[in-house]
């Protein structure tokens, strides 16, 4: 490519899904790696897809991708989760924005992602397009310290790219389960460095508004059983972060 690229992945025990997002990725000069310290085979797989690999003890999500960042050779960054590919749309036309005759417009480009949740395409609810900064000039961007939902701080304009980020969030409904506990464990911690007090009316209407949200205001139903189950389980995260805040106060 005229233009340098980079593509960087962090990854705990991806075994599973990591040979699809390396595969989706054999157009890219310069793979980098940063293990929080898998105990499957997932080292082994990227070392042999030719990636750099890196093992970094789990600092957090906005930190560990900062220290993938620092990693890269590219003058362009691609970022790309274990569980995404990059589809061929978006591949090529990355690939000429990068090798075009004029230099790129923006610091950074936010891309469509397609959530493909228990085997099905979620077309409603919010999960589409679902927009994310995914390609960005290294050193003009970096996560800040959130421990969820790190925000990633751009240093300039954001363009827009058409190719989709392939998105395969979940493969059952226990893995769901699984990352729901954990998320509403940081996102509970975090929203206790900002609440002295979670009321009644903070575990009942806040999931209902949830629900609402996902289900009606931004029609989850069109996607009828599977935007019910997705509608079900955002509105079951939010009480769980409240009831888990609530817990942690009466504790203290």
């Amino acid at each position: 490519m005229g233009t340098t690229l980079s593509a960087v992945i962090i990854t705990l025990n991806e075994e599973a899904r990591l040979p699809a997002c390396l595969a989706s990725l054999d157009w890219v000069e310069d793979l980098v790696v940063v293990d929080a310290g898998s105990t499957d085979r997932t080292q082994e797989i990227a070392r042999q897809a030719g990636a750099r690999l890196f093992v970094n003890p789990w600092p957090g999500y906005g930190a560990q991708k900062n220290f993938a960042f620092e990693q890269a050779r590219g003058e362009w960054v691609l970022i790309v989760d274990a569980d995404e590919r990059i589809s061929p749309a978006l591949r090529d036309e990355i690939r000429a924005l990068l090798q075009g005759d004029r230099p790129p417009a923006w610091e950074a480009y936010e891309v469509p992602r397609r959530n493909y949740w228990l085997g099905h395409w979620l077309r409603w609810g919010g999960a589409y397009p679902d927009c994310q900064i995914r390609l960005l000039r290294r050193g003009r961007a970096r996560y800040d310290a959130r421990p969820l939902h790190e925000n990633l701080l751009v240093g300039g304009p954001v363009g827009r790219l058409r190719g989709e980020l392939v998105h395969e969030a979940y493969r059952g409904l226990d893995e769901r389960l699984a990352k729901v506990n954990r998320y509403t464990d940081l996102a509970a911690g975090e929203g206790l460095t900002r609440r002295k007090a979670v009321r009644w009316y903070d575990l009942l209407a806040r999931p209902v508004v949830i629900f609402l949200k996902v289900y009606v205001a931004k029609q989850g139903y069109r996607d009828g059983t599977l935007g019910f189950i997705y509608a079900g389980l955002s509105s079951f995260a939010e009480l769980a972060k409240y009831a888990k805040m609530w817990e942690s106060l009466r504790e203290r």
